[in-house]
């Protein structure tokens, strides 16, 4: 066991607080403090640890000593959390990727910085996944597909093999994709989506709510 690395979250809602439990119990990550810009700092601490202005980070946790991890979610077709990923490489801050231990993972797999990666995904042989994505939990990834930067998969997704997912993707909870297609740039495929075929840049796909039956739960026989 290697010593332990100084990290900061640069956030303070519900992925902050998640990747900092992750963090304590499942890496050799110390986090030092959450940070925020100073005008959304609400309280000085988080979960125990301080919670420091943005605007004075270099001098309070300087980029020498500390590495950033983004905890920032897909608002904006994850735009934000890009922009905030630049910010920190600009300030001369190094970031931090963490795949979680109860992943399933091969050797050669390819994650680039800042990307989260959370348990129970099925990462197969020959995967590449781009720098600031978040995986949340439950994913298959099929063999030689290639994920871009910025993407956002929730939980539960199958991305067959062979498959191209461009930057600042989203994926929301149990999308399928067939082996084989592009997903392209910027495009937002909806829960429970199938996709079967190429997405064009920019598209946005969503599926079919399930309508309620025309009869209430009270008047079943038997459930």
């Amino acid at each position: 066991m290697g010593a332990s690395q100084r990290v900061v979250i640069f956030g303070i809602g519900d992925f902050a607080r998640v990747a900092r439990f992750y963090f304590q119990h499942d890496s050799l990550f110390d986090v030092a403090a959450f940070a925020v810009h100073e005008q959304y700092i609400t309280s000085n601490e988080l979960l125990g640890v301080p919670v420091v202005a943005w605007e004075s980070l270099r001098e309070t946790h300087p980029p020498d000593d500390f590495r950033i991890f983004v905890a920032i979610g897909y608002s904006r077709v994850n735009q934000n959390r890009a922009a905030m990923f630049r910010e920190t490489k600009a300030a001369g801050y190094g970031t931090v990727t963490y795949v979680c231990s109860k992943a399933t993972t091969w050797p050669g797999l390819d994650v680039g910085e800042g990307t989260f990666i959370f348990e129970n995904n099925v990462i197969q042989p020959f995967t590449k996944i781009g720098s600031n994505c978040v995986l949340w939990s439950g994913n298959h990834i099929g063999h030689d597909s290639t994920i871009g930067d910025n993407v956002f998969i929730t939980s539960h997704v199958v991305v067959s093999g062979n498959c191209r997912i461009g930057d600042n993707v989203f994926i929301g909870v149990n999308a399928t994709l067939r082996d084989g297609i592009t997903i392209g740039n910027d495009c937002v495929v909806g829960a429970g989506t199938v996709m079967l075929k190429d997405a064009p840049p920019a598209s946005v796909f969503k599926a079919v709510s399930t309508p309620a039956a025309e009869i209430s739960s009270d008047k079943l026989r038997r459930i």
